[in-house]
């Protein structure tokens, strides 16, 4: 059946080729998008203006020595009449036998009010600015399975306006997290995606080789300790927004490449950090909801207007598995209580990776609303700096709502020492078997021995969206990794 409908297309575009001599023109003439004209229509009408307008025809109905079509352009729709009397027999049957719905037209005429008031252009003469050699999904015949339009993400956006609105709000989140940060005096910087030693996150690196330089790569898990490097460097304020690429797992909120932004304000610490975090997220959900402060996610309805309490990661901790964190604990006693509440953990996992574990399912489970975790165990921040009142804590914060991790910020580590030492602890997981652990980065490592200011450090990504979109990372993703058909 598809065979015979493609077959039926080449013979219409066999026809326009002889109409037109091309049916993939490079100029098009254009007065005016639908919605101008739409806006503009009764001074258009008026005036009786000719004005011309293109677009993919979205609908088609021919009745006899007439056709009604509406065309689509970027700002929206507008209907299109075209008759015999107005363009001649030849021209209107070439519209009427070789036009169909996803082709590309240019039409000129004149607006006018049809019987059922609909904003029309009287079609005066037409062209081809595009033939589309496949059946395109409409309102009616739409394709249905979710994989297949995340596979062929054209199409969706084709056939479902909603999908197209969600890419314009995921832009305009980037853009108001890029107007704060440069309103704060932030400089905006790129780093690169190469590098020799992978840092800055918890996760699997991708390999790749470098030909010219005959040597192999990691992709970047984070933006962090590039960042760091400009600190010392001399900058106070920068921030960068860029892809990372994680090789681990898919679900509703991870995927193997996103888009990650990370600030560093050098001389700010984790309160002052903490209160430029809020106001930066009270400011995305304002702008997403258009001024409300309520959204919605897998029927968790959370405000985000309140202030965001604190949430101490210890007394939550003990209080869901009745381990006090700040006193000796064993990776014994952290796998016996795994167990006892069913949780599955990796055997290789140290202490850090068994306390981060059983927090996911037992204290992260009960957090709904806007709040800051803090205080988090040293296990599990390898890169931030040890909270003086305990050494067991780290000066450390999570914004986390409808029970994710929405980002993640830190008083950063500037001992090199110290820094030193947490890495050395984390090269000795990943000889046990934790792909995840830090490597040591002897560059970063001597950066810092030249001397980093005390600094606020904080990171998120596209999750924020995805939570306040009420959908899963992969539907946020314009072009999410699939597997092949086969």
């Amino acid at each position: 059946m598809r065979e015979d409908i493609i077959a039926v297309k080449v013979e219409k575009l066999a026809k326009l080729k002889e109409a037109f001599k091309t049916v993939y023109p490079e100029k098009t003439e254009r007065t005016h998008t639908a919605v101008e004209a739409l806006d503009a229509f009764e001074t258009l009408s008026s005036a009786g203006t000719e004005i011309a307008v293109v677009g993919r025809v979205r609908s088609l109905r021919t009745m006899g020595k007439i056709a009604f079509a509406h065309i689509e352009d970027g700002s929206g729709r507008i209907q299109i009449f075209l008759s015999e009397a107005d363009l001649g027999n030849e021209t209107f049957r070439l519209f009427a036998d070789t036009v169909e719905m996803g082709d590309f037209v240019n039409v000129h005429g004149t607006v006018f009010l049809t019987k059922k008031e609909e904003k029309t252009v009287a079609v005066k003469s037409w062209s081809i600015l595009g033939k589309s050699m496949r059946p395109i999904p409409t309102d009616h015949f739409g394709i249905e399975d979710k994989e297949e339009l995340l596979r062929r993400r054209y199409l969706d956006l084709l056939s479902n306006p909603e999908t197209r609105e969600l890419f314009v709000k995921k832009n305009l989140f980037w853009q108001t997290i890029r107007r704060f940060f440069t309103d704060e005096g932030y400089l905006e910087v790129q780093t690169p995606v190469l590098e020799h030693v992978p840092g800055g996150a918890e996760a699997e690196p991708f390999i790749t080789h470098h030909n010219a330089l005959d040597t192999d790569f990691y992709l970047r898990i984070s933006l962090e300790l590039a960042l760091k490097r400009l600190l010392v460097g001399g900058y106070e304020r920068v921030f960068e927004i860029g892809r990372v690429f994680r090789n681990e797992g898919i679900d509703r909120e991870h995927l193997q490449e996103f888009d990650l932004m990370e600030c560093y304000g050098a001389y700010l610490d984790l309160e002052q950090g903490m209160e430029m975090m809020e106001r930066l997220y009270k400011e995305i959900v304002r702008v997403q909801t258009d001024g409300g402060m309520k959204t919605t996610y897998e029927g968790m309805e959370l405000d985000w207007s309140k202030p965001f309490p604190r949430v101490d990661y210890f007394e939550e901790f003990k209080k869901e598995t009745g381990i006090d964190l700040s006193g000796e604990v064993t990776v014994d006693t952290l796998r016996a209580k795994a167990d006892e509440l069913g949780i599955k953990y990796d055997k290789t996992a140290g202490k850090g990776r068994l306390i981060d574990t059983i927090y996911k399912k037992t204290v992260r489970q009960k957090l709904i609303q806007p709040c800051f975790l803090v205080g988090h165990p040293i296990e599990v921040s390898p890169l931030a700096k040890s909270d003086p009142t305990d050494p067991n804590r780290v000066l450390r914060m999570q914004p986390i709502a409808a029970k994710s991790e929405l980002g993640n910020g830190f008083a950063e580590l500037n001992d090199p020492a110290d820094q030193r030492a947490r890495f050395d602890e984390q090269a000795k997981l990943r000889e046990a078997g934790d792909a995840e652990a830090q490597m040591v980065d002897e560059d970063f490592l001597e950066a810092l021995e030249y001397g980093m200011p005390p600094a606020f450090g904080f990171g998120m990504g596209e999750r924020l969206f995805s939570i306040l979109s009420d959908r899963s990372m992969r539907e946020t993703t314009i072009f999410p990794p699939m597997r092949n058909r086969e």
